[in-house]
């Protein structure tokens, strides 16, 4: 039996500390980032489903996507940006749906399940437990304007656009504090998988 973990956090919560500390220890991951790059390769049908509907000025000469320039199309404008996540949803989810059938089949003990919108596109739905990696706001900012050289105000702006952290921590069934050193992260993480006792290689 494969055990589902969702993992999920906010923008610069440090959900990929937590990732890969459970690559470092050879559990599976499924990154959905690594999927939304997967079903927009050239002359794949969702990358030909997007240029009709935002044009040809969001690829490249290479006829790679151009995500600066998607980016400027959606970020201002609300409808755009619906547009996008729904074009993009079932492709992206077809694949973690694909995934998840194969680590059954494979009986691998744990598969993790890192995907930023979690709650958002309820993939919770087929998760056995969700992992929340959590931080406070003031850490949250301080993180993300160092990590995309960006202001307070862009920093803080770029995070209302999100769920609230703190819903995504009242949903949880696990929670992990993200505000010290990532050794005590790590700690943390290794508590619960010593707790649920998988076997690993």
């Amino acid at each position: 039996m494969t055990f589902i973990l969702g993992l999920t956090g906010g923008i610069a919560s440090g959900k990929s500390l937590v990732t890969n500390y459970f690559l470092q220890q050879k559990i599976p991951v499924v990154d959905a980032d690594i999927v939304a790059r997967k079903v927009v390769a050239p002359k794949t049908p969702t990358l030909e489903r997007l240029v009709a509907a935002f044009g040809v000025e969001i690829l490249q000469a290479d006829g790679q996507l151009n995500r600066s320039a998607l980016g400027a199309i959606v970020f201002h404008d609300d409808a755009a940006l619906t547009r996008l996540n729904q074009l993009m949803d079932g492709a992206i989810r077809q694949e973690i749906l694909t995934a998840i059938a194969q680590a059954k089949k494979q009986e691998l003990p744990l598969l993790v399940l890192d995907i930023p919108l979690l709650y958002e596109s309820h993939y919770d739905q087929y998760c056995d437990s969700v992992m929340v990696v959590n931080v406070s706001l003031a850490t949250q900012v301080t993180r993300l304007m160092q990590r995309n050289n960006l202001s307070a105000i862009e920093a803080h702006n770029r995070i209302q656009k999100q769920m609230p952290l703190a819903s995504k921590v009242a949903k949880g069934d696990v929670v992990i504090d993200n505000n010290g050193t990532p050794q005590a992260t790590y700690q943390q993480v290794e508590r619960w998988l010593a707790h649920q006792n998988f076997k690993r290689e």
